[in-house]
């Protein structure tokens, strides 16, 4: 049987993600069902990129398995998806790109490179090479800060500034909340194409010393452009049922501007695969270990045939000298 017909469907083609609460998740066939109070959903796992499992939900261990077979990210989240307390494993079984993350992310002036075109993106003019990361970094908040006064005064909300506590959710103001709700969705879309594409989501560049600190960089590039109007628009239209609606609408932007297709572009982009080389080809054991590391200078090539052992006889000696 050719090959292709085992490869995954694109990530990037996929649709973004599926928030769950209160629900039983079985498996049906190749997909999943979700028996929720109004009734049955299926859900075709193969077209979404991240099931998030909020507060109420049950996951049966074959459900697990046809997720995990189709590359579905299952992330298990607080009310509302503000909170992420676990995470399964992508789809992807090659190292290639994991390691050129991880040789940029360890190298001074790759690292730098890496940051630079990061925040390149984010600005519709071109930065200067002689521009200091300081400076980048003074021009990246005033950018932020403007964003939001903007989107405030186009819906006619009363803006007092970006103010947080998740332990406190509702004490903070309904664009903060807003926002908030929309970040957590971008952050478990964007958690799910970086782990299929074969990354990791700890090595990050800007943000570091977190597990999801590469989850933080690559957020950050469309917080302004796609979770803040949203946000914005939303709360401009009450508190009711804020967060359901800004994720609802969240999800239909990232389907109407093929979100992930850009954001797996974008990854690529900062990590290109060497000409030739395809991290993309079907594993036909995934549980099978890969080749030896025979690069170590004086280190053993464990490519070459091996020589034969010496056996030692037992002499009925004692080993201790007893």
């Amino acid at each position: 049987m050719p090959a292709d017909l085992h490869l995954l469907p694109k990530f990037r083609d996929r649709l973004a993600y599926l928030y769950a609460e209160h629900a039983v998740v079985e498996r049906e066939q190749n997909a999943i069902v979700l028996y929720l109070e109004e009734g049955e959903v299926p859900v075709p796992v193969a077209e979404i990129a991240l099931l998030m499992l909020g507060p109420g939900t049950k996951l049966s261990h074959a459900a697990v398995d046809v997720l995990a077979r189709n590359n579905c990210l299952v992330a298990w989240v607080g009310e509302e998806g503000v909170r992420l307390y676990a995470f399964g494993t992508g789809g992807t079984h090659s190292s290639a790109r994991l390691l050129r993350q991880a040789a940029a992310a360890t190298d001074e002036s790759r690292r730098l490179a890496v940051v630079r075109c990061l925040y390149a993106k984010r600005f519709p003019e071109a930065l200067s090479p002689e521009i200091s990361l300081e400076q980048i970094r003074g021009m990246e908040g005033h950018r932020v800060r403007s964003a939001y006064r903007l989107a405030a005064d186009r819906y006619g909300l009363e803006w007092q500034g970006r103010n947080y506590d998740r332990n406190r959710w509702q004490g903070s103001d309904p664009p903060n909340r807003a926002l908030s709700a929309a970040n957590s969705c971008l952050y478990g879309v964007c958690h799910a194409a970086i782990l299929s594409l074969g990354f990791s989501p700890a090595l990050g560049f800007i943000h570091v010393g977190k597990q999801l600190s590469f989850v933080y960089d690559v957020a950050d590039l469309y917080k302004i452009e796609l979770c803040l109007p949203v946000a914005f628009r939303e709360a401009a239209q009450g508190a009711e049922d804020l967060e359901r609606r800004v994720r609802i609408a969240l999800r239909d932007e990232f389907r109407r501007t093929r979100f992930l297709e850009r954001v797996a572009a974008d990854l690529l982009e900062l990590f290109p695969d060497p000409a030739g080389e395809s991290t993309e080809e079907w594993d036909e054991d995934p549980a099978k270990p890969g080749a030896y590391w025979d690069g170590a200078p004086g280190g053993v090539d464990y490519s070459q045939e091996m020589p034969a052992l010496e056996v030692c006889e037992d002499d009925g000696s004692d080993p201790h000298g007893g």
